[in-house]
């Protein structure tokens, strides 16, 4: 394997065990020395990538966000369906997943916004970019619905993508304290079946 290509592997690597653990520990319940452990990387090879047990967690945060902007983009590119119904697969799809895994983790996001968002700005740059990423693509998203005219356009797609964000996140929340996909469900019902409709 190509030197460049290992170390690429090596940082993936370092980064999916990232969200695993940060994901079941938070960020001041993981050490690095666990993280290294997992992957049998040598410390100073994880300060070469990252420099930072802050800088990492920052690149986890990225590292998370990216297959669900691939996988919310896939559904809004399938021909086959209006953007509405697009975003509704994606949230079932989600939901299914969060049942199979037991309720377990929530949102990666979600969980370290309430533990560093306020006390890292690497950390909170992450977070809020990440989360702006993906809520423009759900603007985009219902942007296209209204064209559509399977969403009401008495407001903007901005301001439904937003409201969205933030109930789905708060649902998360209240999932993992319930065990239950009750309020997730509530949330999709509520806004993509009823709210958002015109």
């Amino acid at each position: 394997m190509p030197k460049t290509s290992h170390k690429q592997s090596n940082k993936t690597k370092l980064l999916s065990q990232g969200v695993t653990l940060l994901m079941q520990q938070g960020y001041h319940g993981t050490g690095l020395k666990e993280i290294l452990d997992a992957v049998q990387i040598p410390k100073g090879s994880f300060y070469n990538y990252f420099g930072s047990k802050e800088n990492f967690a920052a690149e986890v945060i990225v590292h998370y966000i990216n297959p669900f902007i691939e996988q919310l983009g896939e559904h809004l590119q399938q021909s086959d369906n209006d953007a509405l119904s697009a975003i509704q697969r994606y949230f079932n799809a989600l939901i299914a997943e969060l049942e199979q895994a037991g309720f377990k983790g929530g949102c990666l996001l979600g969980n370290l916004m309430g533990e560093i968002g306020d006390t890292s700005e690497l950390c909170q740059t992450a977070l809020f970019t990440s989360v702006r990423r993906y809520r423009d693509l759900l603007e985009s998203g219902l942007l296209k619905a209204q064209q559509e005219g399977t969403v009401r356009t008495d407001k903007s797609a901005e301001e439904l993508a937003d409201l969205l964000v933030n109930l789905w996140q708060g649902a998360l929340l209240r999932m993992k304290i319930e065990q239950s996909s009750t309020p997730l469900k509530q949330c999709c019902e509520n806004l993509l079946g009823d709210f958002f409709k015109p």
